[in-house]
């Protein structure tokens, strides 16, 4: 798996909830020099809050600290996969939140 990861057409909820299942630090790196740390919540709401107000992200990259983490959000991306996407207590009628981010 390389060290590079591009993520297409995410569920911006499900995103959050792969990432919340990451055992390691996760960090969208961008051109730019800036790294956020994905797995902080402060850094979640304000790519939220950009996403909705239409920021585009031209080039980044998404690194992990876990190899077990990587795949994680590998097989996310490829599959739409999202570890224990259905919790009981989760009503899964819920509002989705969709959006393009280009990373």
């Amino acid at each position: 798996m390389s060290d590079e990861l591009t993520l297409h057409d995410i569920d911006i909820a499900d995103f959050i909830k792969t990432l919340d299942s990451c055992k390691g630090e996760v960090f969208l790196e961008t051109a730019e020099g800036d790294v956020l740390n994905l797995r902080s919540k402060l850094c979640q709401m304000m790519g939220i809050a950009n996403i909705l107000k239409g920021a585009v992200i031209s080039e980044a990259t998404i690194r992990c600290t876990k190899k077990e983490d990587e795949e994680l959000l590998f097989r996310f991306n490829l599959f739409k996969e999202v570890p224990n996407k259905y919790s009981k207590k989760e009503n899964r009628g819920g509002l989705k939140c969709s959006s393009t981010v280009f990373v």
